[in-house]
């Protein structure tokens, strides 16, 4: 199973602990605090805050430095923003307590709940203060003789990378409940969910993952035109990505940076919102572990667990 890919690098911990590191950290400030601020409601005198490359680094770090800027100034205490390497050395960083905040996907966040303690605490929201949605989706040329999943048998699927919610588990899933064992499809990880849609336009897999945050994002670009491709597959809508505290800090930390987050203007998490596709975008939202339930469900469906490491 490939996302044991994911479970087993977590687990490997010694030879992922460079990536971190060796990705870079941007502070929204210098290295002092902004109010000298330490303690409980600052631990170490600073917060890092880290985020899986779900998007191209070099995008994404102006659209987070905007909101860890913005929460910096609500905490009154320096936020360390942190692009790790994958999904993995994401989960790894905060168990080995080198994150005390972290953005994870969906299904990231099932296996950072249960192997780094992570606490989801807030997520994205539309305008009207409702959670935002995406949804996975499996597309094909237009001129292409598949019209299901289930013609993807002998066929070439290009998907994001191991333990990414609509870049792996739900494709696969799609795979299953269409009576297709995995090993009649050739899939490939092409290293992200760019990638994967460039797979697909370049002609190197039959079929591709997008999912619907890349899918507008390549549109608003001007690098897919959808009347050139199809959609043989959707999955059921998926809660965003939640914002997680690492559970072992204290109480009064976690619901500090809990109020700070939700305290956040829109315009602060509106270039991060563009990435997930939220637009109009509102203020962050509570959630809950519970928010995620139908990921933990998916997880167990995929028998994703823990001995698969």
């Amino acid at each position: 199973m490939r996302t044991r890919r994911l479970l087993a690098a977590v687990a490997a911990a010694s030879a992922l602990l460079p990536l971190l590191s060796g990705c870079g950290g941007t502070g929204a400030s210098g290295t002092a605090g902004a109010s000298g601020k330490a303690g409980a409601t600052c631990p170490g005198g600073r917060v890092r805050f880290g985020i899986e490359p779900y998007e191209d680094p070099a995008k994404l770090k102006p659209a987070y430095e905007v909101l860890a800027a913005a929460l910096q100034r609500k905490l009154g205490c320096p936020v360390e923003l942190k692009v790790v390497e994958d999904y993995s050395a994401e989960v790894l960083a905060m168990r080995n307590g080198q994150l005390e905040l972290a953005q994870f996907g969906p299904l990231g966040y099932v296996f950072a709940s249960r192997m780094a303690d992570a606490r989801a605490v807030a997520s994205f929201a539309d305008a009207k203060g409702a959670l935002t949605t995406y949804t996975g989706g499996i597309w094909v040329p237009a001129k292409s003789p598949i019209t299901s999943v289930k013609d993807l048998a002998g066929k070439t699927l290009a998907l994001s990378g191991p333990g990414s919610t609509s870049g792996d588990a739900l494709p696969r899933y799609a795979l299953q409940t269409a009576g297709l064992a995995e090993s009649s499809v050739k899939i490939n990880y092409a290293g992200g969910h760019p990638e994967a849609l460039l797979a697909l336009i370049n002609g190197k897999a039959d079929a591709a993952e997008i999912n619907s945050q890349q899918l507008a994002t390549a549109q608003a670009a001007g690098t897919f035109d959808p009347s050139e491709y199809r959609r043989i597959w959707s999955s059921e809508p998926i809660p965003n990505d939640p914002i997680t505290v690492h559970g072992k800090l204290g109480q009064r930390f976690r619901e500090a940076v809990a109020k700070a987050l939700l305290e956040l203007d829109a315009a602060d998490v509106a270039k991060v919102g563009a990435f997930l596709d939220v637009d109009p975008p509102g203020p962050l939202v509570a959630v809950t572990t519970e928010t995620y339930k139908p990921l933990f469900d998916l997880a167990i469906t995929l028998n994703l667990t823990e001995k698969d490491a």
